[in-house]
């Protein structure tokens, strides 16, 4: 996988290999059933999410389209990394070529940057929907719901596009070992040749603007979310608004908690192990859960899902 063609001190790459549960050979095929289930899980939930709230009437509204945005994504951004795992896993060729590994992290990125907008977005739909319910028909109109719903979905493309670039135009020389079980950033930043420090100033500048602009977004959402909840005159408002609120902070939890920490630890800090075991969860454990905290804590969700079984059976 190295050409020993001379480039100053350093050979090229032309392709890696994905080290990823190597260091447990023991359970490879253990390893494989269980990531296989799960992502049949992931697959199936979302795909039901998308499903119900396309199909019944009594979920078309602006929370419930952008819910059908998340479920698609999430099957997306699970398709980019887990289908790749599994082969691995079941072939034990865990080679990638150098096109194959950019393109994987393209795609992993701009989607993970989609994410990020989609979950503010969802705040915002929140935010009005509570603190100005008599403006909500008017300011979540079908047309701002698209333009909103597009705009997570693009945003994130030119300037993760210019940083896959950035990082595979780095000198890579040595081992060509990548210790994860896809191509992102942190590992393949730890193979590079000589200074990248400019590319974690990139990596940093990314995140504080695909990651903590929009968590600030929902932070400051859920702060005036909350002075008004507690601003209800009765118990059972407060609850009913408190419960169209708690799946999507869950969510927000559960995805951006471990991305923040794996993108902004500086290179020296940053273990195989610990990428990987925080790198588990948005992949697999923020996907699996999404469509089982907005089915079971949802109402309208259960009920669409009843007359959808009914239908069928």
């Amino acid at each position: 996988m190295l050409d020993q063609r001379a480039e100053g001190n350093f050979s090229s790459v032309t392709g890696f290999v994905l080290l990823g549960f190597s260091d447990l050979p023991n359970i490879q095929g253990f390893l494989f059933g269980i990531f296989f289930l799960i992502y049949t899980f992931i697959m199936i939930g979302n795909g039901l999410i998308v499903i119900i709230t396309r199909i019944e009437s009594a979920l078309q509204t602006p929370m419930y389209f952008f819910l059908a945005n998340f479920s698609s994504l999430e099957i997306c951004y699970v398709s980019v990394t887990v289908p790749r795992i599994l082969v691995n896993l079941w072939t034990q060729d865990r080679s990638i070529s150098l096109l194959g590994c950019a393109t994987q992290m393209c795609f992993f990125l701009i989607l993970g940057a989609t994410e990020c907008f989609l979950l503010a977005v969802m705040a915002y739909d929140r935010y009005v929907a509570i603190c100005n319910p008599l403006q909500y028909p008017l300011v979540m109109n079908q047309k701002t719901c698209v333009q909103l719903a597009v705009g997570s979905w693009i945003s994130g493309i030119p300037v993760q596009i210019g940083q896959t670039f950035q990082v595979f135009s780095l000198p890579f020389c040595g081992s060509n070992q990548i210790k994860h079980f896809f191509c992102d950033i942190p590992p393949l930043i730890n193979l590079a040749c000589g200074d990248t420090s400019l590319n974690e100033i990139c990596v940093y500048l990314v995140d504080i603007l695909f990651a903590m602009i929009p968590c600030l977004l929902i932070l400051c959402s859920y702060i005036r979310i909350i002075s008004t909840i507690l601003k209800l005159p009765s118990t059972t408002s407060q609850f009913k608004a408190f419960s169209t609120c708690s799946s999507h902070l869950i969510v927000v939890l559960l995805f951006f908690g471990p991305g923040t920490i794996t993108y902004l630890r500086p290179k020296s800090h940053h273990s195989s192990g610990t990428d990987k075991m925080f790198s588990l969860f948005y992949i697999f454990v923020t996907p699996l859960f999404n469509p089982i905290i907005y089915s079971l804590r949802n109402k309208d969700v259960i009920a669409a899902l009843k007359k959808l079984i009914s239908k069928k059976t």
